[in-house]
């Protein structure tokens, strides 16, 4: 833009009372003043804006196209400005979380309940995808926190430690008794049966193949599914033998729709937690999440 702003101000103010000493009267400036600013405007933009009548001004072929588009962006700053007001008011503010779709269903979700409970003008987005691609996101500052299982460096990253997360293999009880049947003892069952994992995109995963190679475990068939869900819904209908975390089957457990599967050495288990950047000031509505957090224990809610 070529042209001061103070100067459209003018040329709209203007343009809206149809005469210059009616427009003066409203931006408290004198009428010469007015004048060799609409002057200057039309010498810069090397046309007419108005033209004269007995009435006062009116505005030309050109100034009515300019008009328009400077009536729309005042209209825009006033409109900002009006939620920028409401926003203080009510203490509006927007949160980008950052988690992948199975912390977001068994983890995320009870905090987020009662936190937009008691902050109903802060506007939450999710982003659904890996730790991995979370902390990428945090780092390049288009999240403001992730929930994320703990990973082996935390450069910058400020973790809230919230729970353990144990890892193990289910099947259903039908394709264990087959599995038993051609003769495969319980200490070779994941070598000899369809192993199902998340994605090789997934911290999980490749947390889960580091304990398959340390331990020399070789897997003969195996399928890569996206989320933590069909995982369970394909283990409980016996397609094969699923790696979940435990405490988000502990109902399949417990009615004996899935069954674990013992191991000589278990996996140990891994930190989840809340991540952000440590080197930012939060805003308003990380630190308010924060705030929560670290004083908000669901269970105490359920």
């Amino acid at each position: 833009m070529n042209q001061n702003l103070s100067s459209y101000w003018i040329f709209y103010t203007v343009a809206n009372a149809g005469n210059i000493s009616r427009a003066a009267k409203e931006l408290y400036i004198s009428q010469p003043a007015i004048s060799k600013s609409i002057q200057k405007l039309e010498e810069n933009l090397g046309c007419k804006l108005f033209s004269r009548s007995s009435r006062g001004v009116l505005l030309t072929e050109e100034g009515q196209l300019l008009y328009g588009h400077v009536k729309e962006a005042f209209e825009t700053l006033n409109h900002g400005e009006d939620k920028l007001k409401r926003s203080i008011e009510l203490g509006v503010g927007h949160l980008q979380i950052g988690v992948s779709a199975t912390l977001c269903k068994y983890m995320l979700l009870p905090y987020l309940k009662e936190f937009i409970r008691r902050n109903p003008h802060i506007s939450i987005s999710i982003n659904c995808q890996s730790t991995n691609e979370t902390l990428r996101l945090l780092d390049e500052n288009k999240i403001d926190i992730g929930l994320i299982g703990k990973p082996e460096n935390l450069k910058n990253i400020h973790f809230y430690y919230l729970d353990n997360i144990e890892d193990i293999f289910v099947a259903n009880p039908d394709y264990l008794t087959n599995l038993k049947k051609r003769g495969i003892p319980e200490n070779a069952i994941l070598g000899n049966s369809t192993l199902m994992l998340l994605d090789k995109n997934n911290m999980t995963r490749q947390y889960i193949d580091d304990y398959l190679q340390n331990n020399h475990i070789t897997v003969a068939d195996s399928i890569d599914i996206s989320n933590m869900d069909l995982l369970i819904d394909f283990a409980k209908i016996g397609v094969g033998v699923a790696c979940v975390i435990k405490s988000f089957v502990s109902q399949e457990l417990q009615d004996g729709s899935l069954v674990q599967i013992p191991l000589g050495i278990p996996i140990h288990q891994r930190e989840v937690g809340f991540a952000y950047k440590e080197n930012i000031k939060p805003s308003k509505s990380l630190q308010t999440f924060i705030d929560f957090f670290n004083n908000y224990k669901p269970e105490e809610n359920t």
